[in-house]
């Protein structure tokens, strides 16, 4: 997601706050993921004095979006309904797919958000409890994420899938793996540029983009250490993450 932004709308400034010291949030109650994405979205307004925020966590969307956006007083960009456009943007046959996380997919997000668009198709959804994981700790090819792929993705090659949407933002970094067992018939749908392009449309109609003649500023902050999530950070992300920060939220 922070990569697309950077892509698309390079004159804007971003800060990317890596709740690394709370990671992974697919495992743990919804109402706790709730209050640590409200913790972390008052932080950059009061910290940061952010203009916009995306929820870039599948997670944190299904957990609580709406309340975000009547609480926080700037735009809010979530991840899932670009997602669910792509998705059935994409499909050719209408038998689609999502995998995600177990809160993400019990949350029952990705339904509520395919239904919106009002497109003719049959979806078919997987939790895939262990990729965040083995993102996380910089394994995203070899024969354990295969052997786990396999097993997680069955139910979704059973159904005839002709579209999968990688309903996680660390998921597209599996992605050669998932598309290695999905087979070349299956297209890997990622929410991450229907995103950008979302924040960059919310950005223009409220008039809040930055003249191209800037370039934006990017600073990378993480709840846990640092040293990890720079290094992780560089291999996934870029050379744009060579610095990383500890948050420090106000009042902590």
């Amino acid at each position: 997601m922070a990569r697309a932004t950077i892509d698309l709308l390079p004159a804007e400034d971003l800060v990317y706050i890596g709740d690394t010291g709370r990671y992974p949030y697919g495992s743990k109650p919804l109402a706790e993921v709730r209050g640590y994405s409200r913790e972390l979205a008052w932080s950059l307004v009061k910290d940061y004095d952010a203009k916009a925020i995306v929820v870039a966590c599948n997670t944190a969307t299904a957990a609580g979006l709406d309340e975000l956006r009547a609480e926080i007083p700037v735009p809010i960009v979530d991840v899932v309904a670009p997602g669910a456009t792509a998705l059935v943007r994409t499909t050719v046959t209408g038998r689609v797919a999502v995998i995600g996380t177990v809160g993400t997919m019990s949350s029952g997000a990705y339904v509520r958000a395919v239904v919106d668009t009002g497109a003719p198709v049959k979806l078919t959804s997987a939790a895939c409890p262990g990729f965040v994981e083995f993102v996380e700790r910089g394994q995203t090819t070899g024969d354990e994420v295969m052997v786990l792929a396999e097993r997680l993705l069955a139910p979704i090659r059973a159904a005839e899938v002709d579209t999968l949407l990688l309903g996680c933002t660390h998921y597209p970094f599996l992605a050669r793996t998932i598309a290695d067992v999905m087979g070349p018939d299956v297209t890997l749908v990622s929410s991450a540029d229907e995103t950008a392009f979302a924040v960059r449309d919310s950005l223009g109609e409220l008039g809040l983009l930055r003249g191209e003649d800037v370039v934006g500023e990017h600073r990378f902050v993480s709840s846990g250490d640092v040293d990890l999530f720079r290094e992780l950070g560089n291999q996934l992300l870029g050379p744009e993450l060579d610095h990383t920060e500890s948050w420090n939220p106000s009042g902590s």
